[in-house]
């Protein structure tokens, strides 16, 4: 994937996000699998964004379990966040689920403002905030699905989601079972027995990762 097609890019030209790299002396960390990337811990750090490769964001509980917040695919973004809170978040660290080439920038780079006064820096801020506001779209939905009861109700209100966010009733996981299961905070064993019933019952198709919810009743 190239920089220049992240959605923080948006609107900036392949020529212009390589002189904001300059600008900003950007970075690049290569993980291997299995490797903790960033553990947050006091606030403004800096922002990661994924070239190749696939991370999960984590909390660490304090049983020494982990919970799975998100899944980041090449082009998806971390940190910025995180880096807008004062709050200390020693407990989300970000792993590599593969191996992954990533590009920091600092956050101080971000919000001060350029002496040339860009316009593609500016609109690269705008950028930072409508993904900002994207993440707090997702994390209420996600608190949407933990809110419902059963297992059942989690994966239908999971994948219904999905599928709006698809605008389609075929759609594909972001993540493995392992990981929907950690997601929606149940038992791997349990949902799976779960998504076997549901399959069943004509509630949900599934070939591999992906899902096929069957078409509404329309009376």
């Amino acid at each position: 994937m190239q920089l220049a097609d992240a959605e923080l890019f948006q609107g900036i030209t392949t020529e212009e996000v390589e002189r904001m790299m300059v600008c900003f002396g950007a970075r690049t960390e290569r993980c291997a699998a299995g490797k903790t990337v960033r553990a947050y811990r006091h606030g403004p750090g800096d922002v990661g964004i994924l070239k190749s490769g696939a991370l999960s964001i984590e909390r660490l509980e304090a049983n020494g379990g982990r919970t799975l917040l998100e899944s980041l695919a090449p082009g998806g973004i971390f940190g910025e966040v995180l880096a807008f809170s004062s709050i200390a978040r020693e407990s989300t660290v970000v792993v590599a689920r593969a191996p992954s080439e990533i590009v920091f920038i600092d956050y101080a780079h971000i919000i001060k403002r350029c002496e040339k006064a860009c316009d593609h820096h500016s609109l690269l801020v705008r950028n930072v905030l409508r993904l900002v506001a994207d993440k707090t779209v997702r994390l209420s939905e996600r608190i949407q699905v933990l809110s419902c009861r059963s297992i059942r109700e989690k994966l239908l209100c999971y994948f219904n989601l999905s599928a709006a966010r698809a605008g389609s009733l075929r759609f594909v996981l972001p993540f493995s079972f392992s990981e929907l299961a950690d997601y929606i905070c149940a038992d791997r064993s349990a949902m799976m027995r779960e998504l076997g019933h549901m399959r069943a019952a004509g509630l949900v198709y599934t070939q591999g990762r992906w899902i096929t919810l069957p078409a509404p009743y329309l009376p």
